[in-house]
């Protein structure tokens, strides 16, 4: 089995690498930091590293060609970053590129793969979102609407593959708080303990291979998605608004 990964040198990119390196997975590792990604490859020394700032759609099709006759079984878009502020602050060309890499960049990739994966009827595809993904989220807005877009996204893909009968799976995470290098790329600090990335990532293949779509680990994340579906969207936005404004600007 193999695995392409993106977003692979830190955080739940890592730990999902360690996890699936553990379990005998050839492994390709996409990451933009070339310091960054050749010290992991220390770690996985029979890895494929693949240096590519995934900003630029142009490389995000070269991964494809890059690796399309590598028969990867298993996809997993983690790549993305996040930013904090009131939305008229925030600056301008960073939500470009977090637009770039957390909505084009993984709808590329999992639409040029899921193609190959259906055309042999295996394959698997994880594309992380967050718990973002499921309401409005003031003080974050760009960084929430992505996560949204990708996790309907995904859910429908999914759909689409099972109704067809097809053994492909589509899989998204939705992680609440998790403990990585997110939060310093953000500017924020989260003011509730964030799960550790290594049980989010275990969490997150394990089910990805019970074939579950929607993958929120944590037992008290589930309980406030719960909650939040059957919210008003005003109380929502009040909500979230205020959480967010606890956040510490590091």
């Amino acid at each position: 089995m193999k695995a392409l990964i993106t977003g692979a040198s830190s955080g739940i990119g890592l730990e999902i690498t360690r996890y699936l390196n553990k379990k005998g997975f050839e492994l390709i590792l996409v990451a933009k930091n070339k310091e960054k990604l050749e010290k992991v490859g220390l770690e996985f020394k029979n890895s494929k590293l693949i240096i590519l700032d995934l900003t630029d759609l142009e490389e995000v099709k070269k991964l494809y060609l890059l690796t399309k006759n590598d028969e990867i079984d298993l996809l997993v878009n983690n790549a993305g970053f996040g930013l904090f502020g009131n939305f008229n602050e925030t600056n301008l060309k960073k939500e470009i590129e977090m637009i770039d890499v957390n909505i084009k960049a993984v709808h590329l990739l999992t639409k040029l793969f899921l193609h190959d994966f259906m055309k042999k009827n295996h394959g698997y595809i994880l594309n992380v979102a967050s718990a973002a993904g499921f309401g409005p989220g003031p003080l974050m807005a760009t960084y929430y609407a992505t996560k949204a877009y990708i996790l309907n996204l995904t859910e429908a893909i999914s759909y689409e593959a099972k109704k067809s009968g097809s053994k492909v799976q589509v899989s998204v995470l939705c992680p609440g708080p998790v403990k990585t290098n997110f939060n310093n790329i953000a500017g924020v600090e989260f003011n509730t303990k964030p799960l550790s990335s290594d049980y989010v990532a275990k969490y997150a293949i394990d089910k990805l291979f019970q074939r579950k779509t929607i993958i929120i680990p944590g037992s008290k994340m589930k309980l406030i998605t719960f909650l939040r579906r059957l919210s008003p969207r005003k109380l929502i936005l009040n909500i979230t608004y205020h959480f967010q404004e606890k956040k510490k600007i590091n």
